[in-house]
């Protein structure tokens, strides 16, 4: 037989330890302990703020800001975030990434305008398991070969501007095409892409020859003089940042448009014919998954009204990635429950969102957005640069295929 030991006193003060144990176990015992459950999600966000490619960064910042702004006024997630800007030097961008993790202690990183700095960015994401949101690089490596579980796309990669770039060239009698553009992971990306969808699109299409310059080129005759003389049926090109604008103000200044058609992507984006001015060149081709006009419809109109409001100026196709990005890693942690950075991974894959542009899903196996795209030409409008003749592809018709994705990544 077990001879229990103790008092009645002492019975009760043991009870009473337990209870107020269990409750402060439970969150019951302050306001103060259910602070880890409201502790914010740090974002840190490296891209490129100065010079040419600074215009896609400011916008794609100031479109997640708005998106933070309106999850905080309805009563959403908390979201803060840190800035460092890489110059759109790749090395540079890993080395914040670390900073922006080990001392600033991020949960997230956002960014990155340069392709290679967001490939360097993502395999130390994958490295550290720290979450990465690219709402800036566009090279298909980024959730294609190189995609891993920690990191997504908020805007549409190499790939799929270079299908719909296809679809829009399929649709015309050239034949034979002289293929250009930035040295760099971007350039020769979209170039491939484009490239490899119109030979299949388009049987007998024939390659003329192809021109590279370096980043940050300023003089085109050399280039443009070459391509002249080839007679090709149509130019496609493929640059972004200062590179692009200037390589648009010498298609207008050696009047190569009126000798050669041009395709380019972003060439009737806001973000382009902004610092153009009446230097822009009508009539070159291009893609774009959006503007402040297109799609005319009531979300649009509403979120044009606020960024307006917000900036004083009209959001182009940047500040609607930025806004895609917070939209999505608010949702996430909201359907999450949690700030547990694996569990809000799980959230956001497979995630649908209503965005400006429609409903947006996060594709569960590769964490490529699937939004439309538009097909147009640059034209002057009322006195105002802008863009007619627009057609719409939707997702479906130019995302990559499933399969290729995971093919590549097992290699």
């Amino acid at each position: 037989m077990v001879r229990m030991v103790g008092t009645k006193k002492t019975l009760l003060k043991l009870g009473s330890m337990l209870l107020v144990t269990a409750l402060l176990a439970s969150g019951c015992g302050s306001k103060g302990d259910t602070k880890t459950e409201e502790k914010p999600i740090k974002v840190g966000i490296i891209d490129t703020y100065t010079g040419g490619a600074a215009v896609y960064a400011s916008d794609s910042l100031d479109g997640f800001k708005l998106a933070i702004k309106e999850i905080a006024e309805n009563g959403g997630p908390k979201i803060e975030y840190v800035t460092r800007d890489d110059e759109f030097k790749p090395d540079k961008s890993t080395s914040w990434a670390k900073e922006l993790v080990m001392r600033e202690e991020v949960d997230f990183l956002a960014g990155t305008t340069n392709s290679a700095g967001s490939l360097a960015v993502s395999q130390y994401a994958k490295e550290t398991k720290v979450p990465f949101i690219v709402w800036g690089g566009m090279s298909d490596k980024i959730t294609g070969e190189s995609g891993h579980r920690y990191v997504f796309s908020t805007l549409p990669n190499t790939a799929i501007i270079g299908k719909a770039g296809a679809v829009q060239l399929s649709k015309t009698d050239y034949q034979k095409v002289w293929l250009a553009g930035s040295d760099y992971e971007y350039g020769h990306s979209v170039i491939n892409n484009l490239w490899k969808n119109l030979t299949d699109l388009k049987p007998g299409v024939e390659k003329m020859g192809e021109s590279w310059w370096r980043v940050g080129e300023t003089d085109f005759t050399p280039y443009i003089n070459a391509i002249r003389s080839a007679k090709p049926d149509v130019l496609v090109v493929g640059t972004g940042g200062a590179d692009m604008v200037a390589f648009m103000k010498a298609v207008k200044a050696t009047g190569l448009i009126q000798d050669v058609p041009v395709w380019a992507h972003t060439s009737y984006d806001p973000a382009t014919l902004r610092p153009l001015g009446d230097q822009a060149p009508e009539g070159v081709m291009g893609t774009n998954p959006y503007l402040s006009t297109y799609p005319d419809t009531p979300e649009n109109k509403a979120f044009v009204e606020a960024f307006k409001k917000e900036y004083n100026r009209e959001p182009a196709a940047f500040a609607l990635y930025g806004y895609m990005g917070g939209k999505f890693l608010g949702e996430a942690i909201a359907k999450a429950g949690s700030t547990d950075r694996e569990k809000i991974i799980d959230a956001m894959e497979g995630l649908t969102i209503d965005t400006p542009v429609g409903k947006a899903t996060m594709r569960k196996e590769d964490h490529q957005v699937a939004i439309p795209m538009s097909y147009g030409v640059v034209a002057k409008v009322d006195g105002v640069f802008t863009a007619k003749d627009l057609h719409t592809l939707s997702s479906e018709e130019i995302m990559p295929p499933i399969d290729e994705i995971l093919k590549a990544r097992s290699k």
